[in-house]
């Protein structure tokens, strides 16, 4: 396995699927001697911007496609 340019790493499926690391899933990088282990972060508690944005989530009301609200935000 070989680090991108951008620090990325793929962990194979076989793996994620032994240790349930579902896309979205928050990972911690410990030190572990003279290694690095991955493990699932733990809960963190909610802050005002999840909460705000919990509260935004759905509550559109418009048609517009996209085209559209971009017209609008460019000026057009």
């Amino acid at each position: 396995m070989r680090i991108t340019s951008k620090g990325q790493v793929t962990i194979p499926q076989a793996l994620r699927n032994e240790f349930g690391l579902l896309p979205e899933t928050d990972v911690e990088f410990v030190a572990d001697g003279d290694g690095v282990r991955i493990v699932k972060a733990k809960a963190r508690k909610p802050d005002r911007a999840d909460r705000a944005m919990e509260l935004l989530r759905g509550s559109a009301k418009t048609r517009m496609t996209t085209d559209e609200i971009m017209a609008l935000t460019r000026g057009e």
